[in-house]
């Protein structure tokens, strides 16, 4: 449980007993050298506390949510849930705006009762286009490839998820006890600032595009949300935790927001 009162998305996330804390203060860390902005969060998906469990054995649960917006960067999130021995999730994704060829930054922490699944990725905008994908894929390769020969691979994913990943999708499931803490600390923790490390660099570089390739890049952006949000893994354990009419507004109105956000305006 947390004693902390969140009342803007940049107010610090600190959850007793979170395995991803550190993770989190790495990203937010390494996001500081840009000029960060509150994202618009409403309060009852800042911090919110409940229980999962027997009646007679309840387990605390807490899920919080850190975000921010940069000039470049339309939503940065990160959804953060600790369950106790049930879950300890840490959900990390940056959606860039559309005014900027870039991919999006992906990462999912979970520690489950049978095991840890790790993922990362810059996942593409659009996999079809060389402009988008070839210039970030030749400087990510090299990185997946030294992180992936340390790691056992985590299975095939499914043929309708393959257009939103990359070659560099370093994904892979792991262990508990003592021999899946000392991967996440020998190579998820260095693979994970890896991988931030260059989209950081991808983005201090980007330039703006113009009227007609940021409309491209936002159908794009819309295609990898959409999909995102219907097929989001962790739909059911929130809707066990917190219901389901908080589950689905927490999906689509924080985590995958985009469709509301360009309603508005072009991101």
């Amino acid at each position: 449980m947390s004693s902390l009162v969140r009342t803007s998305s940049l107010d610090p996330v600190q959850i007793k007993g979170w395995r991803w804390q550190p993770f989190l203060d790495k990203a937010i860390s390494a996001l500081e050298t840009f000029r960060l902005s509150p994202y618009p969060i409403d309060e009852t998906f800042l911090q919110r506390e409940g229980s999962t469990g027997s009646k007679s054995k309840p387990v605390p649960v807490t899920t919080a949510t850190w975000a921010c917006a940069t000039d470049k960067l339309r939503q940065v999130r990160c959804a953060c849930v600790e369950a106790g021995t049930a879950a300890s999730v840490l959900n990390f994704v940056i959606n860039p705006s559309c005014r900027f060829d870039l991919p999006f930054f992906g990462a999912d922490l979970v520690t489950l009762p049978n095991g840890h699944l790790l993922a990362l990725d810059l996942q593409p905008v659009d996999k079809a286009d060389p402009e988008h994908t070839g210039p970030v894929w030749e400087r990510l390769m090299p990185v997946f490839e030294r992180w992936q020969a340390e790691l056992p691979d985590g299975g095939p994913i499914p043929e309708e998820a393959q257009p939103y990943f990359s070659p560099a999708f370093l994904w892979t499931r792991i262990p508990l006890g003592e021999e899946g803490d000392a991967l996440i600390e020998r190579v998820i923790r260095p693979a994970f600032i890896d991988y931030l490390q260059l989209y950081l660099k991808l983005v201090a570089e980007a330039q703006p595009v113009n009227d007609d390739r940021a409309a491209s890049l936002l159908a794009g952006q819309k295609r990898y949300t959409a999909y995102r949000a219907e097929k989001d893994p962790a739909r059911g354990m929130l809707t066990r935790f917190y219901g389901s009419e908080w589950t689905e507004s927490y999906i689509h109105d924080v985590l995958f927001d985009l469709e509301k956000a360009a309603s508005t305006s072009l991101s």
